[in-house]
């Protein structure tokens, strides 16, 4: 964080100086809820309906307290605690976001999507370290109210930010954009997902339309040109740079001659009327195009593309997005337990067709969560999907996973179905089926302790490998 003296606070807040000492500078800034990360020469904001241990605090000092409590419980705070009165403190941390954001004018990518966005912020990410320092957030930890702390770990040397966006409930975005103010914004492409919070499928494009209008004035929207529902987002209202990527239509930034090879895949890229041949680590037409998205937002941040497809080359593919190890019996294990949704489901099937030609193919699948009222409806959309693949076995594990057994037996798999309440007994029934010749495809939710520690037990600790 760049250092801020607590007088030049003073004045920024315009508040009511109550006590403590003012000539030192503030090195952290977070709310009073996120106290077991605060540390000496912190700013917090503490709101008047929170509880607040002040001897806790005291042993953090020095550190400035804003509050908009009553003032006669903020004098009973130790004295060697600096606290500035302000009338509103929702007003002063707002104060704060726009003071320090406008500190610094370098490119600052904000990314959305249902999938690929860890990926691509880390795709962008490693293409620009080593020659910019870059601030980024840290791998999914993308809460809204981690932002703050995100933002002010930009500092002096930071010469561009990547973060990635959270969305939980409409208003999340917009609320992420208003502390970033990103330059350029990223849609990876929009599927099912968090209709618990968002209500519907409609709520949920619009929850993500909320970075189109987050970006700032002249900047840059990058889009998935072959997902249908981005297409559904207005960007009549939008007056800034649209650029699009595509493996099927013409775009900036356009993908063709697909292949899986060892370790990846390798494609042709179209971009700046120019043809270059590009290898992205990590199996998957999904991975080519988080490689587009990365592709695109560098070159827009001004990082040549011929250097960021020569780095990309050397990326490392994140742990349990479809990571390949070899498991029991001499198996091939592909963990994808990350994360659980449709779209990520259907990538996943995708991968396993393409690299499981010959092989026994069993697919496990867990519950997926934060469909709201529309969770059996997309489970039984997913056995309808898994009634069409070649596969030789379906395992699913979870209550609501039972739905897609249900479904895919309904539509005719040819595939052996066995159901489990949860992970006892999965492996007792794969012992006896698995050999060299077996690929096993495990998905479930990163809320599932069980099954990533399944899947860790499928792949006996081995070391990732390829195809």
């Amino acid at each position: 964080m760049i250092a801020l003296p607590v007088k030049d606070l003073q004045a920024l807040f315009n508040g009511q100086f109550i006590q403590g000492a003012t000539n030192f500078s503030v090195k952290q800034a977070l709310h009073y809820q996120q106290l077991d990360s605060v540390r000496r020469y912190a700013l917090v904001f503490l709101r008047k309906s929170e509880e607040v241990d002040w001897k806790r605090l005291a042993q953090l000092t020095p550190l400035v307290i804003v509050s908009d409590k009553a003032e006669e419980e903020l004098r009973k705070a130790p004295a060697s605690i600096t606290i500035l009165h302000v009338k509103n403190m929702h007003r002063a941390f707002w104060q704060f976001v726009d003071y320090y954001r406008e500190l610094f004018t370098i490119p600052v990518v904000a990314l959305t999507g249902t999938c690929g966005k860890t990926t691509t912020k880390e795709m962008i990410r490693h293409i620009l370290l080593g020659d910019w320092p870059v601030q980024a957030t840290v791998s999914s930890i993308n809460e809204p109210r981690q932002s703050l702390n995100y933002l002010t770990m930009v500092d002096q040397q930071t010469k561009a930010a990547v973060f990635e966006l959270g969305l939980g409930n409409l208003g999340n975005i917009k609320h992420q954009c208003l502390i970033y103010k990103p330059t350029i914004g990223i849609i990876t492409n929009i599927g099912v997902h968090h209709l618990d919070g968002c209500k519907s499928l409609q709520g949920y494009i619009q929850a993500k339309a909320e970075i189109v209008e987050g970006i700032q004035e002249n900047g840059t929207l990058i889009m998935n040109a072959d997902d249908d529902n981005s297409k559904k987002i207005s960007l009549a209202a939008f007056k800034g740079k649209v650029v699009t990527f595509s493996v099927k239509k013409n775009a900036n930034f356009k993908a063709s001659n697909i292949q899986y090879v060892t370790g990846g895949m390798r494609f042709s890229l179209t971009a700046q009327k120019e043809r270059f041949d590009c290898f992205v680590p990590g199996y998957g037409e999904h991975q080519v195009y988080n490689a587009l998205a990365a592709f695109a937002a560098t070159t827009e941040m001004g990082f040549p593309l011929r250097k960021a497809i020569a780095k990309l080359r050397t990326f490392k593919n994140m742990e349990r997005h479809l990571q390949f190890s070899k498991g029991v019996a001499g198996s091939t294990i592909i963990d994808d337990t990350w994360t659980n949704n449709p779209t990520s489901i259907e990538a996943a099937l995708k991968v396993l067709e393409a690299v499981g030609k010959g092989k026994k193919r069993i697919v496990i699948l867990g519950d997926i969560k934060r469909l709201g009222k529309y969770e059996r409806q997309y489970h039984r959309e997913i056995g309808s999907l898994i009634a069409k693949q070649s596969i030789d076995t379906l395992i699913t594990i979870g209550k609501s996973a039972k739905e897609i057994a249900i479904q895919a037996k309904a539509d005719g798999t040819k595939a052996a179905v066995h159901s489990f309440t949860d992970v006892t007994g999965v492996m007792e029934l794969l012992r006896k089926m698995l050999t060299q010749n077996s690929i096993v495809l495990i998905k479930g939710p990163m809320s599932s302790r069980s099954m990533i520690d399944f899947a860790s037990e499928l792949k006996g600790n081995n070391k990732s490998g390829g195809v």
